[in-house]
């Protein structure tokens, strides 16, 4: 598993509510200094660990800062590592699942494609670069 992020539609209440009241060392992004999404890779029991603002979760997914009314509303995702995120892509809609948007590479460099669960659970199929030996692996 790659990580699990909380989506929230306040992300100042559930930052303090993870960072403060529950104290795991959340923190933003480097790479975007206007991000209000934290995270932390020292969370025991997950390789990554955020809160992320549903405002940015519908940016990711459908390019637009509210999510549709086509799709349920989620409160969280996870993301499964995958050593070929098209490969398993295809194979998820093979199965029937229906994507929220393609493989592609994200601008932290990480390569994903999401569906929901019946529930709304985003769920990600991902291939994180720095979570491997070789980080300039594909």
């Amino acid at each position: 598993m790659a990580g699990v992020t909380v989506i929230t539609s306040d992300p100042a209440q559930d930052q303090r509510l993870f960072a403060e009241t529950l104290g795991l060392p959340l923190r933003p992004p480097v790479t975007d200094p206007d991000s209000e999404y934290v995270y932390s890779e020292e969370v025991a029991g997950t390789k990554h660990f955020g809160v992320w603002p549903l405002r940015e979760a519908a940016q990711a997914c459908f390019g637009q800062d509210t999510w549709p009314d086509t799709h349920p509303v989620p409160q969280a995702t996870i993301e499964f590592e995958v050593d070929d995120v098209e490969n398993a892509a295809r194979e998820l809609t093979d199965r029937g699942y229906r994507l929220v948007h393609e493989a592609r590479t994200e601008p932290w460099q990480q390569v994903v494609a999401r569906f929901q669960s019946a529930d709304g659970l985003l769920i990600g199929v991902c291939f994180t670069p720095w979570m491997h030996d070789d980080p300039a692996a594909p």
